[in-house]
């Protein structure tokens, strides 16, 4: 099979799959490049409340095709934080579902998404020291935000792998589900997720991403939304709340 990025979308939840068994998912040049166009169109898609990103065949993604990396190393780095940065923006939630090596690149994307949820026996590595790369200044950032100074130094220094009870002790995942669970934990959270006002997390997600300018356009958009007053009524009624206000709808 070549190599590609493949997705669907189902009850309000795009997945999307890295797929490159010849190379545990390794993300290709070209793959690279088809995922901020695949995130944007996604993004827009008013049926899609959430994202999930995951790998083929039993691991998540084992970082970038090293053949990649012999032309032109600055451009395929390049071209790995323009994904990952991509992702990051997404507006919506997003969450990685992590089983087997979450490498190198694969360890980029994870770190982009809002949350990342973890099967017993994945392998988490950092690894630019192995090859002589700078790794860049805003995945650096991004890294140290979610497990702090040390252990970004400790992965970033050794390119050593660490096992998901590790990460999850680091804060570099959010959960870790025994061998089998992982899927059935993961469509349960979406649903969580696709439930929720969409208000809610959007704001809050600019907010904890540290966004300082936009305070006065979230206070407009609640009082626009409408979604707090049908939550308190639904909550007061006992029933499921009907929320309204969307990502792609904003004022």
């Amino acid at each position: 099979m070549e190599p590609q990025l493949s997705h669907d979308v189902r009850d309000a939840v795009a997945t999307v799959v890295v797929r490159h068994p010849a190379k545990r998912n390794a993300m290709t040049a070209a793959m690279w490049r088809a995922l901020p166009p695949l995130l944007e169109r996604l993004a827009a898609d008013p049926g899609v409340r959430a994202l999930v990103l995951t790998g083929a065949d039993g691991t998540f993604c084992a970082g970038a095709d090293i053949s990649t990396l012999r032309g032109s190393p600055q451009e395929a780095q390049r071209l790995a934080v323009h994904a990952e940065e991509a992702l990051a923006a997404f507006p919506k939630p997003t969450l990685a579902a992590v089983r087997g090596h979450c490498v190198g690149g694969g360890a980029q994307l994870a770190a982009a998404c809002d949350l990342r949820f973890a099967e017993a026996g994945a392998l988490f590595g950092v690894t630019p020291a192995k090859l002589g790369i700078v790794y860049p200044a805003s995945s650096t950032r991004r890294l140290v935000s979610l497990v702090g100074p040390a252990t970004a130094k400790y992965l970033l220094f050794s390119g050593e792998l660490i096992d998901a009870e590790r990460a999850l002790r680091t804060g570099l995942v959010d959960e870790v589900l025994p061998e089998g669970e992982l899927d059935k934990r993961v469509a349960e959270f979406a649903r969580i997720l696709v439930a929720r006002s969409q208000l809610t997390q959007a704001a809050a997600k600019e907010f904890a991403d540290g966004r300082t300018d936009r305070d006065a356009h979230w206070s407009r958009q609640a009082g626009l939304s409408g979604d707090t007053e049908e939550g308190v009524a639904a909550f007061l009624e006992r029933r499921t709340p009907r929320f309204t206000w969307s990502v792609t709808g904003e004022a």
